[in-house]
């Protein structure tokens, strides 16, 4: 019954060699879906392409209906599924540190590493700013560890907890939200997508 533990099954050499060819697939995907180029991920911001949107929806859909028909038809142990620890404010003050820097940079780090893979000079520099990040981070974690270990901790929460609902409404509800943001990323890029055409003419 899933989750296996891959590391106990492959040992510690064929567990790497896992780790690399997921890498490499999950980079391989980035790059077919475009997010080696950092003007189709910027342009998500504009609402002139929302693919970055239609797939991660695409990728958070799939992965929330194998889990759930998963652990409903007794092929996984729900319970047994690591849940990120929520902390509220460090989450919120990352996002929009995350969300300036993927503006203005065009990148997150995947994307970034992707781009570097295919040679592009702008991903080097992001990445090289990401490494120095890390770096200063990982110098001054001390003095922020308090307000990140107490600031909004509510341990393990799902939106099935919060809202007081079962799973099975939860998921239903995701899916109709995702439907409706497809329809209306479509209906977003044809409006600006027509919008330039007539500046163009003009």
């Amino acid at each position: 019954m899933a989750p296996i533990d891959i590391g106990g099954s492959l040992g510690h050499f064929w567990l790497n060699i896992f780790y690399v060819i997921t890498g490499f697939g999950f980079g391989f995907a980035l790059e077919r879906a475009g997010f080696g180029d950092s003007r189709k991920l910027a342009a998500q911001f504009y609402l002139k392409d929302m693919r970055v949107m239609k797939v991660m929806f695409t990728a958070i859909l799939t992965a929330m209906l194998l889990i759930f028909w998963a652990g409903a038809l007794g092929f996984m142990d729900y319970s047994a599924i690591f849940i990120n620890p929520t902390h509220l404010w460090p989450g919120i003050i990352g996002g929009l540190i995350f969300g300036v820097g993927f503006v203005v940079g065009g990148y997150c780090p995947g994307t970034a590493l992707v781009s570097v893979s295919t040679l592009k000079i702008d991903g080097l520099f992001f990445v090289v700013g990401l490494g120095i990040g890390m770096f200063v981070f990982g110098e001054t974690i001390d003095p922020l560890r308090v307000f990140w270990e107490t600031s909004g901790y509510y341990g393990e929460v799902t939106l099935q907890d919060v809202l007081g609902i079962g799973a099975g409404l939860v998921v239903f509800a995701v899916v109709l939200m995702a439907l409706g943001m497809f329809w209306g990323a479509e209906k977003t890029e044809a409006y600006f997508k027509s919008k330039d055409k007539k500046e163009v003419i003009q």
